[in-house]
């Protein structure tokens, strides 16, 4: 119940409140996407210092393992239950799966604030396996849909340059890099800015993402409730299958539970612009109302508290 009143969901549920209601709350598009590259060079900048205060271990290799098996392994699981129980066609369904393999670091952020309010801080070094887990997840979807021919050889260099230079990916790696190296010595300079101040402006950017949340549901006609369902049961799934494997593999109650997070939220950032590029003919509209307008408030109200949970329950 603590997790459930914090400002940081209180937050979220206002902003869905005030999109249901159709208020004319809004926040302007570039202060949002100033909002999320902080919160993603926070992240970093943090994980980088911890691992460099802890320095490189076996169980960060573990972790690393842990999560691309889970990259490369979800997208499969969730293309069969899209085609089967989501009846979707195959490209939909390889389009979807992507984004469900892939991972949503705002999930993770807001996840690891709620985990270490409750003395769970997840480890630095998942911040590594977070960035790690965006890309596998976009391959084997294409693999899924058979969409990038085999001889097109530039279609397939101009995938992996958009994957691997996703801004994302860059700015989390680039801003881990930067805390190893300055460790905590030199992260005190600017602690004022990424440390104080991290949790206000993640209030802010996830107001933002309720009203974002809900005025994408409103705007989409393909989700069924069939597929609003499987958008609820992936998320449950997966969150169960990352905090196993992270119990098995020797991680902390709090890593275990950041694995289970990044196991169970689904990509509405990377993985579309990925998707946009190599699968132009799928619905684009129905992965967002998936990913970002279902599972999205799904994990913050009841995914990450229920990891949580477990992965304090197989702690000994």
């Amino acid at each position: 119940m603590e997790v459930l009143l914090s400002p940081v969901i209180l937050f979220f549920v206002l902003g869905v409140l005030a999109a249901a209601a159709r208020s004319d709350l809004a926040i302007p598009e570039p202060i949002a996407k100033g909002m999320a590259l902080y919160l993603m060079a926070a992240i970093g900048l943090k994980g980088g210092v911890q691992v460099a205060e802890s320095g490189f271990s076996p169980l960060m290799a573990s972790a690393a393992i842990a999560g691309l098996v889970l990259s490369c392994l979800v997208p499969v699981g969730a293309f069969l239950l899209l085609r089967g129980l989501g009846r979707l066609p195959r490209l939909d369904a390889a389009a979807v799966a992507a984004h469900y393999g892939s991972v949503s670091v705002v999930t993770f952020v807001a996840g690891s604030e709620m985990l270490a309010a409750a003395g769970m801080a997840p480890a630095g070094f998942m911040v590594a396996v977070l960035a790690l887990m965006e890309t596998p997840a976009i391959i084997v979807g294409l693999l899924l849909a058979r969409g990038v021919r085999a001889g097109d050889t530039h279609e397939r260099r101009e995938l992996l340059r958009e994957t691997l230079l996703n801004g994302t990916v860059v700015l989390l790696l680039g801003s881990f890099v930067i805390g190893l190296i300055v460790g905590k010595k030199g992260f005190a300079s600017v602690a004022p800015v990424f440390d104080s101040g991290f949790r206000g402006v993640l209030c802010l950017f996830l107001l933002d993402m309720g009203l974002v949340a809900i005025r994408r549901l409103r705007e989409t006609r393909a989700l069924t409730i069939r597929l609003a369902g499987l958008a609820v049961l992936l998320p449950v799934l997966n969150g169960t299958l990352g905090t196993l494997l992270g119990h098995l593999i020797g991680l902390d109650a709090g890593s275990a539970a950041g694995l289970g997070i990044l196991a169970a939220s689904a990509s509405y950032i990377a993985v579309p612009a990925a998707m946009r590029l190599a699968l132009p003919q799928a619905d684009a509209g129905l992965s967002l109302a998936m990913s970002l307008a279902v599972t999205f408030p799904f994990n913050i109200a009841i995914g990450i508290p229920a990891v949580s949970a477990l992965a304090r329950w197989l702690s000994p």
